[in-house]
């Protein structure tokens, strides 16, 4: 379960990040360069604020399969506030084994990156 909460979760952090660089690039056209079309900006606004609330829920919905501690889940929700940082801490999570839920105790280290054993050929 927790591997693929983790992998839920690592796909709405890159897809949240990448949402928040379309949104800043389309605002830089608008804004900066003075486009003459709106550089896309509503739409990559409502995208973003879809896949941020996503990424809210991703977050509250996997802490407990992963056993996150309370500090975990809020560093987890204010990484979605500033640019790219949700990409950021999901960087770190897979490095400190966050997103290897409870069993990391039992199988000695990451879930999500086990080595499978290898297959004998049948004779």
């Amino acid at each position: 379960m927790s591997s693929k909460a983790a992998l839920v979760f690592r796909v709405a952090a890159v897809a949240e990040a990448l949402s928040w660089a379309g949104l800043l690039i389309g605002m830089f056209l608008k804004y900066v360069v003075g486009a003459a079309n709106d550089g896309g900006v509503p739409v990559l606004g409502m995208v973003h604020g879809v896949i941020f609330v996503l990424y809210v829920v991703v977050s509250l919905s996997v802490a407990k399969p992963l056993g996150w501690r309370p500090r975990t889940l809020i560093l987890a929700l204010l990484a979605s506030i500033p640019p790219l940082f949700t990409w950021l801490f999901e960087k770190w999570a897979l490095r400190n084994g966050k997103l290897d839920g409870p069993q990391r105790l039992s199988q000695g280290g990451t879930g999500l990156f086990q080595a499978k054993a290898p297959e004998t050929a049948a004779a």
